[in-house]
């Protein structure tokens, strides 16, 4: 499964992740691009957005999505904290469906 990690969340993550092929948004020279532009690229090429932007579930049609968008929700967002809840995103990969939003642990 290949999985795009937000700017927002922590790069070593990706480590916890080696089962599946994880990129960045910096790695894919995407930095800095809106959440809606970036979804529209992410969408082409990937099958899960890995992100802590509470924000994403407000700002975007997600039904018109074509990439499933896992939203890590934790106190903070250090690797440690995510980590707590790194098996319950990892369960949602492999559940996800296209333009599935899934809210992964609790603020």
């Amino acid at each position: 499964m290949r999985v795009l990690l937000d700017e927002c969340v922590p790069r070593k993550l990706k480590r916890e992740l080696a089962e599946h092929q994880v990129l960045t948004v910096t790695e894919q020279g995407w930095s800095g691009i809106t959440n809606g532009q970036l979804l529209t690229l992410a969408e082409a090429e990937f099958d899960v957005f890995l992100t802590g932007n509470q924000n994403n579930k407000y700002r975007q049609n997600l039904t018109a999505s074509r990439i499933a968008i896992i939203l890590l929700v934790a106190r903070n967002n250090r690797l440690k904290t995510l980590l707590a809840i790194n098996a319950r995103s990892e369960r949602s990969f492999e559940e996800r469906q296209d333009w599935d939003f899934v809210q992964v642990g609790k603020s």
